[in-house]
């Protein structure tokens, strides 16, 4: 059977899609990875797979060219007659979706990886596009499968009416391979408070560094990292001045984006998400779960389904920099506790989230989709 996996990004098929795409191939599968171009796309290639770029901008809006983006995506699978076509994210949901019904495609499984700014954001821009993009939703997801990483995203699209003909399910993230996160024999160090993520506003940035700046004012040699880099073309991106002002406090250390993530995780004492809205299922929660570190996060959607409060970690109201403070001065002066919510944590990814769990359901959503069942 030959798949495609389209997605809006390289970056994402290489680190969230290429466990999916080892056990296709395995199977005997035919796989073809599309995604705009990146730094990432000939490292698919040097793995042994098909990786074919296409221009998809993330933030194009001329009606033109969007329409001509569709029509080149509809073209490539009426030469390439894949048997399914899986689509990440919005836009790939909603061109990959309309290309994929004009390429006479029967097989189409959609996972909406996280709401996104339109339908999450109070902003007056946000609710102005809001009634397009569900419109557009409602289009692409009629008679498809849909992929929801957690519950409560499923919930919010049903109020809004857009999947009264589709086949739904919800798998918890897109796995995560527990041999390689996986602990490290602990050695005495520095405490350190990890956060892996875009730095965006909707990301509780700010939350993060005032609960370090409370943090040190009573344990001054805990050191707090955060992992990530602003996404200028996203809306919630920081800016360069409330950067400047961040790393002056010197309460937080601003690594950038960073590729040794194993190791980061490996040597945290607790990792956070602090995020104000929504999630899918956040992996950097995941990774610092595999790894046994206990996790602090915010009550919200996808956060809530990783952690299972006061037993893997903590869950704390989200822009309340001052209980995120609490709850993370709670295990910093527990070293037991820690020690306990993190083996607790391990054992809830390995359970629910591993690339195993995660992979045999997606095979049972192709399978209803119009492929065959695993082998």
């Amino acid at each position: 059977m030959k798949i495609v996996l389209f997605a809006n990004t390289d970056w994402f098929l290489y680190n969230f899609k290429l466990s999916l795409a080892k056990a296709l191939r395995a199977r005997g599968d035919e796989v073809l990875l599309l995604s705009p171009p990146g730094d990432y796309g000939p490292r698919l290639r040097d793995l042994g797979f098909r990786w074919e770029p296409l221009p998809v901008s993330r933030s194009g809006v001329n009606p033109l060219a969007e329409l001509a983006v569709i029509r080149r995506i509809a073209r490539l699978y009426r030469e390439e007659k894949p048997d399914l076509v899986h689509h990440f994210t919005i836009k790939c949901v909603i061109y990959g979706s309309f290309a994929a019904r004009q390429a006479g495609i029967a097989g189409i499984v959609n996972s909406v990886t996280g709401l996104g700014f339109a339908l999450l954001a109070d902003a007056l821009k946000a609710r102005l596009i809001r009634p397009v993009v569900l419109g557009l939703y409602r289009l692409a997801l009629r008679g498809t499968q849909v992929v929801f990483q957690n519950r409560d995203n499923r919930d919010t699209l049903a109020s809004y009416g857009v999947l009264a003909n589709s086949g739904v399910q919800v798998i918890a993230g897109d796995g995560i391979d527990t041999a390689h996160f996986a602990p490290a024999p602990r050695v005495p160090q520095q405490a350190t408070v990890l956060m892996m993520a875009r730095l965006l506003h909707s990301k509780g940035i700010a939350d993060f560094v005032a609960a370090a700046q409370r943090v040190r004012q009573v344990r001054p040699d805990v050191r707090f990292l955060l992992a990530g880099a602003p996404d200028p073309g996203n809306p919630e991106s920081v800016t360069e001045a409330e950067l400047t002002s961040w790393r002056a406090s010197a309460a937080v250390e601003f690594l950038g984006q960073r590729s040794d993530v194993l190791a980061l995780n490996q040597s945290a004492s607790i990792v956070v998400l602090a995020s104000t809205q929504g999630e899918g299922i956040p992996r950097a929660l995941l990774e610092g779960a595999a790894c046994g570190v206990p996790m602090v996060a915010t009550d919200v959607p996808g956060c809530r389904d990783v952690v299972v409060d006061d037993e893997t970690g903590y869950l704390v109201p989200p822009s309340e920099g001052e209980r995120l403070a609490e709850a993370l001065l709670d295990l910093l002066q527990d070293e037991a506790k820690r020690r306990r919510m993190g083996e607790a944590a391990r054992r809830h990814v390995e359970a629910n989230f591993s690339d195993q769990v995660v992979i045999a359901q997606t095979l049972a959503v192709y399978a209803r989709a119009g492929g065959r069942a695993s082998a």
